[in-house]
């Protein structure tokens, strides 16, 4: 019996509009995750290459030994290296998509926000005598029988 209340309560569970609507959210954010590194990458990154004369910083190594090698993968192979330049391709990466991704949400917001709500014209008013809230076309106070001004 506590097998089939299980399977129950997962099937509540699991049918739950939040918990689909969470499913669609990381389905469409791992595509718009991708949409956006291929943005950084193909698109921003050469742009920052040019601007920086070519520079590779993936490339940029500290060899431990001390030595000089041509390229990372020299180094890496003969000794242990502090790849620091790609470190700082991966922050430069996060930073970029960072701000690309903050910049989608601001026009996601914009477009999102609801209109201005519309005042309507007030349908009651307060009996200057009494004090009381009375309708807007009262000439007499219903609460102290006062005559209002038309």
């Amino acid at each position: 019996m506590a097998l089939k209340e299980t399977i129950q309560e997962f099937k509540e569970f699991a049918i739950k509009g939040n918990v689909v609507d969470m499913a669609v959210g990381v389905i469409i954010g791992g595509a718009f995750g991708k949409i956006v590194t291929s943005f950084v990458n193909d698109l921003i990154m050469p742009i920052i290459g040019k601007l920086t004369g070519g520079a590779d910083f993936s490339q940029l190594y500290l060899p431990l030994d001390g030595n000089h090698y041509a390229t990372l993968a020299d180094a890496q192979a003969a000794t242990a290296t502090i790849a620091y330049g790609s470190f700082l391709t991966q922050v430069l990466d996060f930073l970029i998509v960072a701000i690309v991704i903050f910049a989608a949400l601001k026009v996601l917001v914009k477009l999102k926000r609801p209109a201005a709500p519309v005042e309507e014209a007030p349908t009651t008013k307060v009996c200057p005598f009494c004090k009381s809230e009375i309708a807007i076309e009262a000439t007499r106070c219903p609460h102290c029988t006062s005559q209002l001004e038309g």
